[in-house]
């Protein structure tokens, strides 16, 4: 039986299950974590619907880009049979109605759907997906299939994969996850790939990068609000001779970024700018190591202005950057995407959802905006 059939089979089974599930898990709170991110259904068993119900793109025909779905609305009995339909007439794999499903689902409900795929079928829903879907469309869905902590350890490890890596991603994971997050994320990498993140890091880099790179990754920082203004006087002086003077020397840098916390780390920067009269960043020399280190401060100094400059470098490059679209998106959907997407706006003119409808088309483009909510709207 092929992932559509089986799919649509298991949505037609999964209803009741989700709802016995739900009442089992009634007292969960991670359902719901103040995000954006706005899912099709409630996590609570009162609001819940069957997926088949749904209107919103509900299990619409065509699994190819160019075929038109079909209406959504109209009878809920007619929708019954047209799954039915599919599953005997034997269609390929119905991309719409897996993004239909997973796109409007949060973290809880995804693992539930998960869970009940495998009960249901003895398979896994993700290596079911690889199989059956490919490109930038089957690579967004994985991701954001996986639990977070697991996400980050697969993008992480593709990173160090890459021929010209580029350490954006594991910065991200370093500088910007809570302590506790960062935690579950190298347990996860050390889980998948028997090695831990910093050992990888070290083998695949070199020099002043390496040691940059697994300082910010092994630290566990204090994550509060307060901060020592006489500490921060007293680095914004000792970071601006180390980088700028005669003699660079990193190992004050990269002690003072990878140990102090980010409120700490801010006021440092503040203060730098107020004495120096610019960022800490300006006049960075070149090369390698100073871009890593650039990329470093950004995340610590202000996270939703560096993401929204990530998507505008992965949507208005002359060759748009899809891993880096679908990182963004997936990885804080359900954190912060929604202040992104107006700080976008604000510094760009148009939204982040027009952005990508008229940079990219199909399936992959579906999903994309169903994570970033325009067909909620």
């Amino acid at each position: 039986m092929g992932l559509s059939k089986k799919f649509i089979c298991f949505c037609l089974l999964f209803p009741l299950l989700l709802f016995l599930l739900f009442q089992l898990e009634s007292s969960s709170s991670s359902s719901s974590h103040g995000s954006s991110f706005k899912p099709a259904i409630s996590a609570s068993s009162q609001q819940f619907k069957p997926p088949v119900l749904q209107s919103h793109g509900s299990f619409e025909a065509g699994n190819h880009d160019h075929h038109k779905g079909k209406d959504g609305g109209g009878d809920d009995n007619q929708v019954f049979d047209d799954e039915k339909r599919k599953v005997h007439t034997g269609w390929g794999t119905d991309e719409k109605a897996i993004i239909s499903i997973l796109g409007h689902r949060n973290l809880f409900q995804r693992k539930l759907v998960r869970l009940a795929f495998q009960e249901i079928y003895h398979q896994d829903l993700l290596q079911q997906l690889k199989c059956e879907l490919s490109g930038n469309l089957e690579r967004a869905i994985s991701l954001w299939t996986l639990d977070p902590a697991d996400r980050d350890a697969v993008l992480a490890n593709e990173t160090l994969q890459k021929s010209d890596p580029d350490y954006r991603v594991i910065i991200e994971i370093a500088c910007i996850r809570s302590p506790e997050d960062l935690l579950a994320v190298k347990r996860a990498y050390k889980f998948r790939y028997k090695h831990s993140l910093e050992e990888d890091l070290a083998s695949f880099t070199t020099a002043d990068i390496r040691k940059l790179l697994v300082g910010v990754t092994s630290a566990y920082r204090y994550d509060g609000d307060e901060f020592d203004e006489t500490v921060a006087q007293s680095e914004a002086s000792t970071l601006h001779q180390e980088i700028h003077g005669k003699a660079f020397n990193n190992e004050e840098v990269i002690r003072i970024l990878s140990t102090r916390s980010q409120a700490q780390l801010n006021a440092t920067f503040n203060i730098y700018k107020d004495i120096y009269g610019h960022s800490i960043t300006k006049g960075f020399p070149g090369g390698d190591y100073f871009s890593t280190l650039r990329t470093v401060i950004r995340c610590i100094r202000d996270p939703k202005k560096y993401f929204a400059k990530v998507l505008r470098s992965a949507i208005n490059l002359e060759e748009t950057n899809e891993d880096a679209l679908s990182s963004v998106i997936v990885t804080r959907a359900e954190k912060d995407l929604k202040d992104i997407k107006e700080l976008y706006l604000k510094r760009n003119n148009i939204s982040v959802d027009e952005a990508v409808a008229r940079e990219w088309s199909g399936d992959y483009k579906t999903f994309i905006l169903a994570l970033l909510g325009a067909d909620q709207n």
